[in-house]
C-alpha cells in the first residue's frame, strides 16, 4: 500500500512528515505480547487448566503472527502538517489546526482530540514528544495569524 500523496491548497506549506517508527512498532508488540501472555497463563491458571503455559505461548504467537501480517501496512503510513492542516493517512481526510484542541502523548502514541470530539492516533513515534510539539507550535502560530 502506498501513501496517497498530499494535495496542498495554494500557499499552504509543508512543514514536518511523520511515519511511524520501525523499532518502535516492534517494540509496542513486544510489550503487548509479554502483557497478553501474562494475562493469557494467569486465566488457565486460575481455571485450574493443567498447561497454562501453552496459553501464553499461543498469546505471543497471535501477537507476533498479527504484528508480522500488519507492519507492512502500518509503516507505510504518513501524516503530514502543514501551516494549515494536519493531513491523516487515506484520502481526504485532514484536521484543520485550529480546530485541534489537545494533542497529548497516549501510551507512546500521539492522541488528537478536535474541537468537535474526534480523536486520532498517531501511531508508533519515535520521538513522541517532539511530535506533540511540532503539532501544537504549528497550530498556535495558526492561531496567532487569525486574531
Amino acid at each position: 500500500m502506498s501513501p496517497t500523496p498530499v494535495l496542498l491548497a495554494d500557499g499552504e506549506t509543508r512543514l514536518a512528515e511523520f511515519r511511524p517508527d520501525k523499532g518502535r512498532y516492534w517494540r509496542d508488540h513486544g510489550i503487548m505480547a509479554v502483557a497478553l501472555m501474562a494475562v493469557a497463563g494467569g486465566a488457565l491458571w486460575v481455571m485450574d487448566v493443567p498447561y497454562p503455559a501453552i496459553g501464553s505461548l499461543g498469546a505471543v504467537l497471535a501477537v507476533g503472527v498479527r504484528a508480522a501480517y500488519l507492519a507492512s501496512e502500518t509503516l507505510s503510513l504518513v501524516w503530514t502538517l502543514t501551516d494549515r492542516r494536519l493531513h491523516l493517512p487515506g484520502p481526504n481526510r485532514t484536521i484543520n489546526l485550529l480546530d485541534i484542541k489537545t494533542v497529548r502523548p497516549f501510551l507512546g502514541d500521539v492522541q488528537i482530540i478536535t474541537t468537535s470530539g474526534d480523536k486520532h492516533l498517531l501511531k508508533h513515534m519515535a520521538d513522541a514528544r517532539s511530535v506533540i510539539t511540532q503539532i501544537t507550535q504549528a497550530r498556535d502560530k495558526r492561531a496567532r495569524r487569525r486574531n
